[in-house]
């Protein structure tokens, strides 16, 4: 076998792996996923009214449209704590350290856990979707190209943020510390557009709102799905997802390849 057919076989091993283990402990993925759905539910049958009239809608509806985007990526900041904490658990254990030692290609057991964690954020998103098509989410006018463009967008971002949680795991002492470590993930989509616009924001919070990667990325999938202006949303949130892609694979790429009695 060729050396590109041995490291998508070692790849593929690690990646089933992974998916078994998502499949034999699913606590962790419903508590992470239970979070989004639990804020979906909570701002549209609590908050829903008043939200809608801050934001210059009609009724409830009106709100649901505008607060499924941002959940959705909330789901996925979410669900990526489970990559970290799973690498960090991996870590902690020693059979990282062990792989290390056996004659497969090094990236799979990396490149495992970063697709395991993306397919799981894919599957998490298709759940959120559906509760939310529940409780009325529609989308407006869509069409194949822009649901095509918002999947590539949706996995991009999945894959960026994955890499990140994978650095976090790896750099973290221990499970606990590695989920921790990955609260930010859960907190900046509460302080972006996802739940009321920007540009309603006092004036010394706004830019924090605005200058984070989630709001591009978020204001795009709404724009994607809704039909509402994207603007230049849509290179930021190309551009922050191939930026903190690049920055958590090389991060990750070099905890691995680091001497673990120096970790």
């Amino acid at each position: 076998m060729s050396s590109l057919a041995l490291a998508a076989r070692d790849t593929t091993t690690m990646l089933r792996r992974n998916l078994l283990h998502a499949r034999r402990y699913p606590s962790l993925t419903l508590n992470l996923l239970l979070t989004p759905v639990m804020l979906l539910l909570l701002f549209v049958y609590i908050f829903g009214d008043v939200m809608s009239a801050g934001i210059g809608g009609g009724n409830r509806s009106d709100y649901i449209a505008y607060i499924v985007p941002g959940i959705l990526m909330m789901t996925i900041g979410s669900t990526v704590i489970g990559a970290a904490v799973s690498v960090s658990t991996d870590m902690a254990e020693g059979i990282i350290a062990r792989f290390r030692t056996m004659a497969i290609y090094r990236g799979s057991v990396i490149i495992g856990h970063v697709v395991g964690s993306v397919l799981q954020i894919l599957a998490s998103l298709v759940v959120v979707g559906a509760v939310a098509a529940a409780i009325g989410f529609r989308s407006v006018d869509t069409t194949a190209l822009e649901w095509l463009a918002a999947f590539g967008l949706v996995t991009l971002f999945a894959l960026a943020l994955t890499w990140i949680a994978v650095g976090m795991g790896m750099a973290s002492p221990n499970a606990e510390a590695a989920a921790n470590s990955a609260q930010p993930l859960i907190l900046l989509p509460l302080i972006s557009s996802a739940f009321i616009p920007a540009d309603t924001m006092p004036g010394w919070f706004r830019p924090i709102a605005e200058y984070q990667p989630f709001t591009p990325v978020i204001e795009t999938l709404r724009g994607l799905l809704l039909g509402t202006e994207i603007g230049h949303n849509g290179w930021l949130a190309v551009g922050w997802s191939l930026a903190l892609a690049v920055l958590g694979y090389l991060w990750s790429k070099s905890l691995f390849r680091r001497d673990p009695a120096a970790r």
